[in-house]
């Protein structure tokens, strides 16, 4: 190939990919000025999760005080508490008696929690607990820090402070 060729071919591809470019350019700059929607307020890049909300399912025990208390049991039986203490404080794993929920506080997201387990050390319990066992579990969770919790811990008692009303 002689370098008159070697020059007609880069010319030529200096040419096709600037044209190119100016074609891509006009065509972006065409599509938005006939937009008459603002791009305020569309996400950019894939949106996680479904389009519309899911029925998710509802829990039959959240106020039924006798599977409340059959959760508390089994939340000792299948050792919860090893990981989450004996009353859900935290340890290992994270407290259930605090308001903040990485993974969605409701019912069904308890549930999934339990059943399907969660990165960072839940394991799945899906295929080991019987389902109204986990939805048992899921409404005591669901009465930690409430009238309804079956043997709530025990708050310890204020210390003295010496030198007060002496």
């Amino acid at each position: 190939m002689t370098c008159r060729m070697k020059s007609s071919l880069t010319v030529s591809a200096l040419v096709l990919a600037l044209g190119c470019t100016l074609g891509c350019h006009e065509q972006t700059t065409h599509a938005a000025a006939s937009s008459a929607t603002p791009a305020i307020g569309i996400p950019v890049g894939p949106v996680p999760g479904p389009k519309m909300m899911l029925n998710l399912p509802t829990n039959p025990y959240t106020t039924n005080q006798v599977a409340i208390t059959e959760g508390r049991r089994l939340f000792g039986w299948y050792n919860c508490s090893g990981c989450h203490g004996g009353h859900g404080g935290g340890g290992m794993g994270p407290s259930l008696r605090d308001p903040v929920w990485r993974y969605g506080s409701s019912d069904a997201h308890i549930f999934a929690s339990i059943a399907e387990g969660r990165a960072m050390g839940m394991p799945a319990w899906g295929t080991k607990i019987p389902e109204d066992q986990i939805w048992k579990l899921v409404a005591y969770i669901k009465s930690m820090r409430t009238p309804s919790e079956p043997d709530p811990p025990l708050v310890p008692p204020e210390p003295e402070v010496k030198g007060k009303n002496q």
